[in-house]
């Protein structure tokens, strides 16, 4: 044998070599990019001041979504008026009307909140509370949520955490003292050894380097050997709101490295609206969702989080629906707007700011997922090969030849309609043709289930 192939047996030998040559790599390709989590993303996040929260909270914000819901849309008609360009059509708008109005119904006395966060920061204001007195009354804050939830872990939502404050000069102290006051004391009432461990995931925010999420990475560590918690308990997501977060001042997108820099505790990267366009010099008004700036935020941090089951999470609007009738339906309608534009953009997750935006959380979300569920059932089932479209059966071809990643894709819509509740195992199937466990294994193929992320829960 001669040339390049000297010393090698033949395309066989190159091969091999080529493995070798590629190993660290192929490894390094696993670790950094495992691809989409198993386990569930909730469509939301509901923010709620730390002195606002107890045992009941969840319950109470259900109660008052639910009381909005059926004073403003008491009928299908009347969300049908309100929610009218979202709203699936299909062979019998009737029929499809009813069913959305019966899901959200269900949903907001079921399970009216997914995740809930705990805030610590912007929105726990302290108002009227003196300066001297700050430390005290938010130690006796955390004491008191804490004992709540150890006494009813039950009542919590299947996600759950707190927001803390940040690791920047000013609020560093006071962030840490919070963070570690709270995961102690429920290590100290034995709550890390029930359920509360389950869907845990406090929120970093305001990060403006790699070295604060290393240094995050350091609190969860010495956190879970100070409190006896097996490795990787401690979990977290980093909140994009500073422009520092997104673009390095090398020009380099950072956002990138701050995820690759959590050692793969980073469960999700979560868009802060009003901080970062503030940050960019938008005035209030034009501060939004929508606007370029936070498009260019979203898309960089889409790219840099794709493959490496970290979730994405768009931010808030601040118009909140509250009021005369006409203000709130109308707060509504932007608010599904802006839930409809994310979920479009392959945003699946929002914050919320008060209980009635749960109603437009829900409609808007659901909405999404019954829409397009006949045309990625039909697509799907034509992938799969269980759809009988031959000439003989009179059926017709979805018009699509769908490749293995957008399989994929058709899988993982379905499985994120079936985990928030906007179809049934049975609606899906019967499009799909593909029951829960083949849609699973479509979105996952050869890998089964994703790694556990760090304290997420598996319902």
């Amino acid at each position: 044998m001669t040339g390049g192939l000297r010393g090698l047996r033949g395309l066989d030998g190159l091969a091999d070599a080529l493995d070798s040559d590629l190993a660290g790599a192929d490894a390094d390709l696993a670790r950094r990019f495992p691809g989409p989590a198993a386990t569930r993303q909730p469509v939301h996040t509901l923010y709620l001041p730390a002195e606002r929260v107890h045992a009941g909270v969840v319950a109470e914000v259900g109660a008052a979504a639910l009381e909005a819901f059926d004073t403003h849309l008491a009928d299908p008609p009347a969300l049908v008026e309100v929610f009218g360009d979202l709203v699936p059509g299909g062979p019998d708008p009737e029929v499809e009307a009813a069913s959305l109005h019966a899901l959200v119904r269900g949903k907001l006395e079921r399970e009216p909140v997914e995740d809930l966060r705990i805030d610590f920061e912007d929105g726990f204001t302290q108002r009227g509370v003196p300066a001297a007195a700050r430390d005290r009354d938010e130690d006796a804050h955390i004491d008191r949520v804490v004992a709540d939830l150890l006494a009813a872990p039950s009542l919590l939502p299947p996600f759950w955490g707190l927001r803390f404050g940040s690791l920047d000069p000013q609020t560093r102290r006071r962030g840490i003292r919070t963070f570690t006051r709270f995961v102690s004391g429920l290590a100290a009432g034995g709550g890390w050894h029930g359920g509360l461990a389950s869907g845990f995931r406090p929120t970093l925010p305001k990060v403006t380097s790699v070295d604060q999420v290393r240094a995050m990475v350091r609190m969860c560590r010495e956190l879970e050997k100070a409190s006896g918690l097996a490795e990787r308990t401690l979990g977290f997501e980093i909140q994009i709101e500073t422009p520092q977060s997104i673009c390095g001042p090398d020009g380099s997108a950072l956002v990138a490295r701050l995820v690759h820099a959590a050692d793969r505790r980073c469960i999700g990267l979560h868009y802060g609206t009003y901080d970062y366009s503030a940050a960019c010099g938008i005035a209030a008004e034009y501060q939004a969702m929508d606007h370029p700036v936070a498009d260019h935020a979203k898309a960089v941090m889409q790219v840099a989080a794709a493959g490496t089951g970290v979730a994405l999470s768009d931010g808030s609007t601040n118009r909140l629906p509250v009021g005369e009738a006409d203000a709130v339906l109308t707060a509504w309608q932007l608010h599904a707007r802006l839930v409809d534009r994310s979920l479009r953009r392959g945003f699946y997750q929002g914050w919320d700011l008060h209980p009635a935006q749960l109603v437009s959380r829900y409609v808007a979300t659901y909405a999404f997922y019954r829409r397009s569920l006949p045309a990625a059932g039909a697509r799907l089932s034509a992938y799969l090969g269980t759809a009988d479209i031959s000439a003989a059966s009179g059926a017709e071809s979805p018009g699509y030849l769908d490749e293995p990643a957008t399989a994929r894709a058709l899988a993982d819509f379905c499985v994120r309609a079936l985990d928030c509740g906007a179809a049934t195992d049975a609606e899906v199937e019967g499009l799909a043709g593909a029951d829960r466990a083949t849609l699973d294994r479509l979105r996952r193929p050869g890998t089964g289930q994703a790694p556990h992320s760090p304290g997420e829960a598996t319902t």
